[in-house]
């Protein structure tokens, strides 16, 4: 959950609230509170509607306002209702404090329980954590400039400090992150290229973040996709390329046609076209999906999809990415399998090809 979505979750409770310091300046506190419990159970109905789920801070928060309001009119003394904004906040600011400073974060399973499908790496908890702890020294000055109106301050001032200056701490803080995310942004774009970033993704291929490709290959088993080519000619000969020395990863084995990452931001189909253009020179054609499997090695954990093409035409294989390419026939293949020739990956796709009856 990045720190957007977790001023969504926050800032809803909050509005019958607003709506109460609203409705009470021009109308007085009967007809605030009543104008609150209305939009409160409007809010409700529409939330419930929507994503099919009660909002219990919003639920909260209506029935705090009519509580606190209810006591502040009965004992004619509106120092009750005053704190109510207090109080929300000192629950805001425990449950930031333990998520921020404890390994009890109950920010992310609330993300996980909300926002159905979620899924949120160490490096992202590291930044949510990050984002928390800046957020419970917010809204714990917050707090107490709440109580301290309440008890010392004027009720215009306490209006404004329990509404007003919300909006303004929070635009003061959305601006300095924008400024902050736009310079850490100018910085990476320098260090690592923007071709290099890769998607992190689920195990249904789902992308839920992204990382360097260094990140990938540092033995952390980030799962990122990739997409592998397989070029068979009428004759049902097989074209693999032979990997470059200098390759970091299996130097100078014969590997499937064509294969790479997907870079962050390109779909599989995007991907492989791209791939197909650069290594082989391979354009305008049409592959059909075999199979998609997870390869794990020592350095990097992958999800590959495993495409077929039929091709008879010439290729040209690039020397920069390739240090050669021809066509091996079955009998080749075979021979040499277990041998160390071919890379791991295309032997079990070989498997692949041969269960499909090619």
């Amino acid at each position: 959950m990045n720190k957007t979505e977790l001023l969504k979750k926050l800032l809803p409770g909050f509005l019958p609230l607003f709506v109460f310091i609203a409705a009470d300046e021009i109308w007085g506190t009967e007809i605030g509170l009543i104008v609150a419990l209305v939009f409160g159970i409007i809010q409700l109905g529409y939330i419930f509607i929507k994503e099919k789920r009660l909002d219990k801070f919003v639920f909260f928060d209506t029935l705090l306002i009519i509580a606190l309001g209810g006591v502040s009119i009965l004992l004619e003394n509106d120092i009750f209702f005053k704190l109510k904004p207090g109080l929300i906040n000192l629950i805001l600011v425990a449950v930031l404090g333990l998520s921020a400073f404890s390994k009890v974060n109950l920010m992310q399973k609330m993300s996980q329980r909300y926002i159905k499908g979620i899924e949120i790496n160490e490096q992202a908890v590291k930044k949510m954590k990050q984002s928390m702890k800046l957020l419970f020294w917010i809204f714990l000055v917050h707090t107490a400039l709440i109580f301290y109106s309440a008890f010392y301050l004027s009720k215009e001032a306490w209006v404004f400090i329990s509404g007003g200056l919300f909006y303004i701490i929070f635009g003061v803080y959305f601006v300095f992150e924008l400024i902050k995310n736009k310079y850490a942004g100018r910085i990476s774009s320098v260090k690592v290229p923007e071709g290099e970033w890769l998607p992190i993704v689920n195990e249904e291929g789902r992308v839920v973040g992204k990382a360097s490709r260094n990140e990938c290959h540092s033995g952390k088993k980030l799962l990122h996709p990739v997409v592998h080519l397989h070029v068979i000619n009428s004759k049902k000969m097989i074209y693999l390329q032979k990997r470059p020395e200098n390759k970091e990863i299996q130097p100078g084995m014969w590997d499937t046609a064509v294969g790479g990452h997907v870079a962050f931001g390109e779909n599989i189909e995007q991907a492989l076209k791209r791939e197909a253009k650069e290594e082989i020179g391979l354009e305008n054609f049409n592959a059909s999906l075999l199979s998609n499997y997870k390869w794990e090695t020592e350095v990097e954990h992958e999800l590959v999809f495993m495409f077929l093409t039929k091709h008879d035409g010439r290729l040209f294989p690039n020397p920069q990415e390739l240090e050669e390419g021809k066509y091996w026939t079955k009998k080749q293949i075979e021979a040499n399998l277990g041998g160390g020739v071919f890379t791991p990956n295309f032997e079990k796709e070989y498997k692949i090809l041969k269960d499909n009856g090619l």
